[in-house]
């Protein structure tokens, strides 16, 4: 039996999967908090039924970062609206930041961006126990930050708005689950419906939907999550020939609570996910925020797939968003790294990748 509970600020949560994910009947759990009362809720079947029903494309991912000798892999997306993958460089520590790549500016294509909204993060933790802090980091903080920064105003162009601060850090969510979800024997992995499963109820309880607010799912190491229940195109290191993406945003339109935006982030700090070495706050910090910058420039600025990307035309894929356009890749050696740069608020430091800025016609980390 594999078992479901969620905990948020002002409840808890709970479902069990007998036999796999396909039957999940609802059960009753008892939330603490440090701020609000506590109040008890339930997910139950409908919020499997609205997870199923809801009106979606397939998300937009980033890959796996090949290693040396290993061709990029490319995510099956639908047409129009493919995943650009940055050319290998020749083994030794070098970036590929020096291939010449520019200009590749975004196009409008007509959809909506996110303007201002609150971030909120879904912790999912194996047997009710993973420290934030210890498995992946402190990625609220660094949402924070990020929303404090000059770095964030690099969306302004595409957005239309300049003021600052427009993307702080909301209510958070803890949810427990007794593992294995990967390709071990007599386990499978989650799919992305799983993950809309649980969106679902903690935005039906809290009424936090539409383009002011985006989810954050956080997955524990050892963990799996496919697109789709044939597990073909997954995060899976486990399982090599499915390992296809590092990360991926998208939405979801329910049938009652309307449109909700997400991003899933598995974890972060392994061969084809993570930072080079010797970044300011260590591999298992910088790997979370490098990707989880990159898919919230990216939610941000096409939220729902048809906003800002770029046609091709030139060296860069055609949608390809704005973090796809600036994933520097760093060989040392047989491994291959992101290659991120670093931006600064206060007095801390974070290693992320840059984001293309149109006005400048290339990468960058500040407007």
């Amino acid at each position: 039996m594999n078992a479901f509970s969620i905990r948020t600020a002002t409840g808890a949560f709970a479902f069990c999967a007998i036999g796999g994910l396909s039957a999940l009947p609802a059960m009753m759990a008892q939330a603490q908090s440090a701020s609000t009362a506590d109040a008890a809720y339930e997910v139950t079947d409908a919020d499997r039924a609205a997870a199923q029903g809801a009106v979606r494309v397939t998300p937009h991912a980033l890959p796996v970062r090949p290693s040396e000798g290993q061709a990029a892999r490319k995510i099956p997306v639908r047409a129009g609206h493919r995943v650009g993958a940055a050319a290998a460089p020749a083994a030794g520590a070098t970036s590929s930041s020096a291939q010449l790549r520019y200009p590749a500016d975004l196009s409008f294509q007509g959809g909506p961006t996110i303007q201002a909204a609150q971030h909120h993060a879904i912790y999912l933790r194996p047997n009710g126990h993973c420290p934030v802090s210890s498995c992946w980091g402190d990625p609220e903080r660094f949402l924070g930050d990020l929303s404090r920064s000059d770095f964030i105003h690099v969306t302004d162009q595409y957005t239309g708005r300049t003021d600052s601060n427009r993307y702080p850090v909301g209510k958070r969510a803890f949810a427990s689950f007794k593992p294995p979800f990967n390709f071990s024997p007599n386990a499978v992995p989650f799919t992305d419906n799983d993950m809309l499963a649980l969106i679902h109820a903690v935005a039906a309880k809290t009424g936090n939907t539409g383009y002011g607010h985006l989810y954050h799912v956080f997955l524990p190491q050892g963990t799996d999550e496919c697109f789709d229940n044939t597990y073909s195109v997954c995060y899976s290191p486990d399982n090599p020939s499915t390992f296809f993406f590092c990360a991926y945003h998208g939405y979801a339109d329910f049938n009652d609570i309307g449109h909700v935006l997400y991003s899933v982030e598995p974890y972060q700090n392994l061969q084809g996910c993570q930072v080079a070495p010797n970044t300011p706050n260590g591999e298992l910090v910088d790997s979370t925020n490098d990707v989880l910058s990159h898919e919230t420039f990216e939610a941000i600025t096409d939220p729902d797939l048809d906003a800002w990307w770029n046609n091709g035309g030139n060296q860069i894929e055609g949608g390809a968003e704005i973090g796809d356009e600036c994933v520097f890749l760093l060989f040392i050696g047989n491994n291959v790294y992101s290659d991120p740069g670093i931006f600064s608020v206060g007095e801390r430091n974070y290693a992320a990748q840059p984001e293309y800025d149109n006005a400048s016609h290339a990468c960058a980390m500040a407007p």
